[in-house]
């Protein structure tokens, strides 16, 4: 359908009641039909209508703002976390090692077995915030789960960039007492966002390497017990896990993770408890539980 189906071209609109009043003495020249309707004066909105829209803008603007942050809070960061969590697993120079292959019935007896029992090697622990010694993997995240530890609990040097945080002044990993790590849920990579997964009797792998030192271990922690906690309660880790006060003994190797609960919120701290199994040096191959997934 074209303009001219619907409404008459400017000459038409002219040309119409010039013929109207060219017409007999029964033409009637002041038909108020022909002429334009008066325009209605708009409204002139009050200081309340004004308040009201200037307030419902605000809320659009707003809520467009929280759905960006949130995008940009859940998304964006895990994955510039992540990129940045890979360079510094790279830069551990961590060397790929195969299984451990099994003993040959006509070994020799006093060949070292690979995985020890004994007292562990254990790296100084470093002073600098945020420094970079080992990584920890966790089958029940994945058998391509491997997350870099830093030192220290720092939320913008720490965890929102490495991703673990070894609380300082705990054990380092190996050693007599309890080495705690903390980790985000989500969010920054969110390193123990599975957290609550994890069962009693999986394994928590930890390897700590400094090239400079030609240092390369793994230390093999088998999960002993979960709890859900107040942040405030320190008990948790310390050098015996919720026995402040007392001092660990030979039997006490220990490792504790921390991350917040629920998911997105803090009021309340997810705990899982570990202790060592085993150790064996890196150059000794990868440790079975690094294998297979849990079941």
């Amino acid at each position: 359908m074209t303009t001219s189906h619907t409404l008459p071209s400017s000459e038409q609109a002219t040309d119409e009641p010039a013929a109207a009043t060219s017409g007999g003495a029964g033409s009637d020249s002041g038909d108020p039909g022909l002429r334009p309707r008066p325009r209605r004066e708009r409204r002139r909105r009050g200081p309340l209508m004004l308040l009201v829209s200037l307030l419902a803008e605000l809320l659009i603007i707003g809520g467009v703002g929280v759905v960006l942050y949130a995008v940009w809070n859940a998304w964006w960061t895990d994955l510039v976390a992540s990129q940045h969590q890979s360079a510094l697993i790279q830069n551990l120079h961590q060397k790929p090692v195969a299984a451990p292959k099994p003993a040959s019935p006509s070994a020799s007896a006093s060949a070292a077995p690979v995985e020890q029992h004994g007292p562990a090697p254990v790296l100084a622990e470093p002073s600098g915030i945020g420094s970079v010694f080992g990584t920890m993997q966790i089958p029940r995240f994945g058998l391509d789960y491997n997350k870099p530890i830093g030192e220290g609990t720092d939320r913008v040097k720490v965890l929102d960039s490495v991703g673990l945080g070894h609380y300082q002044g705990t054990a380092m990993p190996g050693a007599q007492g309890n080495f705690a790590v903390a980790g985000h849920r989500v969010t920054y990579g969110k390193p123990l966002n599975q957290i609550a997964t994890i069962k009693v009797g999986d394994a928590i792998v930890v390897r700590v390497t400094d090239a400079s030192k030609n240092f390369d271990v793994w230390y093999v922690y088998k999960v002993t017990s979960t709890e859900i906690v107040l942040p405030t309660a320190l008990k948790v880790i310390a050098p015996v896990p919720d026995q402040p006060g007392v001092q660990p003994g030979p039997n006490d190797h220990w490792l504790t993770l921390t991350s917040c609960n629920p998911e997105w919120f803090a009021y309340q701290r997810y705990i899982v408890h570990a202790k060592l199994d085993y150790w064996m040096q890196a150059s000794a191959g990868t440790p079975a539980e690094l294998t297979e997934a849990p079941q």
